[in-house]
């Protein structure tokens, strides 16, 4: 059967907000968190972009819902060892309920303190020595590494949970997916993608859980939820590798400008009608996700948990 969770957004809505909306999605029906981690939001219109393991802390006093990110890039802002006890803590503030949703991440965050923005495929090779290293630092005992990448000298985590966190891993093409089944312990994506799924599972990613993002845009008026939609999230529908290379928020609005509403209203479920909301979810259990995580745009939360709630997830679990 498949779960469904809320997926929270840093770069719409700040500390407060984000605890807030959790504690509504638990009381809808949701069973589980994703949050966003970044440094800068996509454009100045979403306008927000808080630390996330400051509201995962948060996160863990308010709800009992398992938190996942999705997605940290440990590759470059964060050393992956400072990452490793990042995940560690949040770990053990939410009693063991805890994934690492990791990726290779994009200019727009990982640029800011003057580094080189690697090729896709270096990226990738970091990621993978990055993935070790964090699994060495989550047994506890004290590592040294020197590689390609990376170094590490005399690091222990004393802070560590039961179990070592698992880390999921977020693709976007086949070669992404294939490092994802081999080094992850879940497979993280956006789109309703089976060959993707297969690929992960032929990997080596076996039966290991595969989870989605799903953005809607709920509203009384679907005409309004379409102009929200596009003024916030215009960016989701920039082709090719633009979302990974472009370094700055105002790069990114002088690109979305290329984005109209229609298009944006192909793209996305928006208004209020409970079958369009139910069919796109539906497309990724037809897929074959473990669990979809569903993403409000816009401001009007409290309406979209109500709707979820009373129309969506109901039939959902049918």
């Amino acid at each position: 059967m498949t779960e469904f969770g809320y997926f929270l957004s840093c770069e719409e809505h700040g500390p407060a907000e984000l605890v807030e909306q959790a504690r509504m999605a638990e009381q809808a029906g949701f069973t589980s968190l994703w949050i966003s981690d970044h440094y800068h939001p996509w454009n100045d219109d979403q306008g927000q972009s808080p630390f996330v393991w400051s509201v995962i802390g948060a996160l863990s006093q308010a709800v009992s819902l398992p938190v996942q990110t999705a997605v940290t890039c440990p590759l470059i802002r964060m050393h992956p060892a400072v990452v490793a006890q990042a995940a560690a803590t949040g770990a053990v503030q939410l009693d063991g309920h805890f994934r690492l949703g990791i990726g290779s991440g994009e200019a727009l965050n990982e640029h800011i303190l003057g580094d080189a923005w690697p090729e896709a495929d270096v990226r990738l090779e970091m990621l993978e020595e990055a993935v070790h290293v964090m699994r060495e630092l989550f047994t506890g005992e004290q590592i040294s590494h020197r590689g390609k990448h990376y170094t590490v000298e005399n690091a222990r985590l004393y802070t560590v949970p039961d179990e070592p966190v698992p880390i999921d891993v977020s693709a976007f093409g086949p070669h992404a997916a294939e490092v994802a089944g081999r080094i992850g312990d879940g497979f993280i994506t956006m789109a309703p993608d089976a060959p993707a799924i297969e690929r992960f599972r032929r990997s080596g990613g076996g039966t290991k859980p595969v989870s989605a993002g799903l953005k809607v845009c709920w509203a009384i008026d679907r005409d309004e939820a379409v102009r929200t939609a596009h003024r916030l999230w215009a960016n989701e529908q920039l082709p090719g590798e633009l979302a990974q290379l472009l370094p700055t928020p105002r790069h990114f609005e002088q690109a979305s400008q290329l984005v109209g509403p229609d298009r944006v209203e192909a793209a996305l479920t928006c208004g209020d009608d409970p079958d369009a909301h139910v069919e796109a979810v539906k497309e990724y259990v037809d897929a074959g996700f473990d669990t979809v995580y569903i993403n409000q745009i816009g401001p009007d939360q409290q309406g979209f948990f109500d709707f979820y709630r009373t129309k969506v997830l109901p039939r959902l679990a049918d």
